[in-house]
């Protein structure tokens, strides 16, 4: 496949994909082979002619303007020759069966452009989504001084690069802070409030020595940002999320924002970390009795934290059943951190015969060593 010659080299870039000119010569001249072919066989050669009208619409649909301008060209010589070898006993209906190729083939040309305009547009739109994911969501893997991150991300539409998931880690002068959440909604409906909560993140998690405090910021976050949509019209969504901070010490703290609960992973065990899971999701903070608590577990070197959003925990299979987490993690346990997420993503869309019901985050986090310690921006 061939693409454009004036479009820059970016690989990231999404770019326009069409026929060789050579490979459109050999399908137009093989199809009009086939016609004459089955004409001069079956001794209908005037009627099967005819087909050769629809050439330059199939052209259109996958090729350029001016392979399909070749083929409508084509298309008109191929019906004039051969009505100058076998004329019809009428001189009307030749110059009929002329003039309709001519039309089609015009037709054809002007839809062709349409088309290439259109996905012109697509890529654009394709192309500032791409920018946006980058804005929103950094590329993994991430490095500080005391976590190496790495995982998979994968929105529920195929042909969106954003969804509703969200992470994020910062390397602020109190540790490495850690967030994974999951925006109500899916798609492009949840960017809105998903950069609302990245942005608060990326400045609250340098500012705020406490992780009280953080969480705090990100739930006034999702409250002005409800507050700006009622304005709108738009509905108010929540976000669950678990935010953690990882420093020297081997205790981690953390705070569940109504999330899945995260799993330590090491040689031989696999253990679900026990958070106060009835804390509400951020943007709802006002509804409970109580303020938000921080947890603390061990997170050991050479063990895996394993974080997840419940397009995982909640992936199920044609009969209903749900994706066994726990047990994948206690048979996979030996992995390191940067195939375990790698693997329980395919393995949960083979378990779900490749119908994905969720977007899905899965993060895989592990202890720095020390020659690879490295801060994140």
């Amino acid at each position: 496949m061939a693409t454009r010659a004036d479009e820059p080299a970016d690989p990231d870039r999404p770019r326009a994909r069409w026929p060789s000119t050579g490979a459109v010569l050999l399908w137009v001249v093989g199809l009009t082979a086939l016609i004459l072919v089955l004409g001069l066989l079956t001794g209908t050669g005037v009627r099967l002619i005819g087909l050769v009208v629809f050439l330059p619409a199939f052209a259109a649909a996958f090729t350029t303007v001016r392979q399909t301008v070749f083929t409508a060209c084509w298309s008109a010589a191929v019906m004039a020759l051969s009505l100058v070898y076998r004329p019809a006993p009428n001189r009307s209906d030749d110059i009929v069966a002329l003039t309709l190729t001519v039309v089609f083939g015009v037709l054809s040309v002007l839809g062709c452009r349409y088309r290439i305009r259109h996905e012109s547009e697509m890529l654009r739109l394709r192309s500032t989504a791409t920018a946006m994911q980058r804005s929103i969501l950094r590329p993994l893997p991430l490095l500080t001084d005391q976590v190496l991150m790495d995982g998979v991300y994968e929105p529920l539409q195929e042909d969106k690069l954003v969804g509703g998931d969200i992470y994020d880690l910062a390397a602020s002068p109190y540790g490495t802070r850690v967030l994974i959440g999951d925006v109500q909604g899916k798609g492009l409906p949840a960017i809105g409030t998903a950069f609302a909560v990245i942005g608060a993140f990326r400045e609250a998690a340098y500012r705020e020595p406490t992780l009280s405090g953080l969480v705090d910021a990100l739930e006034e976050a999702v409250v002005r940002h409800n507050a700006i949509a009622a304005e709108a019209d738009e509905p108010e969504r929540f976000v669950t999320a678990l935010v953690l901070c990882i420093d020297d010490s081997p205790t981690v703290r953390a705070i569940s924002c109504g999330h899945p609960r995260p799993y330590l992973v090491g040689p031989g065990a696999t253990v679900s970390v026990l958070l106060d899971e009835a804390d509400l999701p951020l943007g709802l903070g006002s509804l409970a009795p109580a303020p938000r608590t921080v947890g603390r577990f061990d997170f050991p070197f050479g063990t895996t934290l394993l974080l997840c959003t419940d397009g995982l925990t909640e992936t199920r299979a044609p009969d209903g059943t749900f994706f066994p987490l726990e047990k994948r993690l206690a048979e996979e346990a030996g992995l390191p951190p940067t195939r375990l997420a790698r693997f329980l993503h395919a393995d949960s869309r083979a378990f779900s015969a490749g119908h994905q019901q969720d977007d899905i985050a899965v993060l895989a986090l592990c202890r720095a060593p020390a020659s690879d310690r490295s801060p994140a921006v």
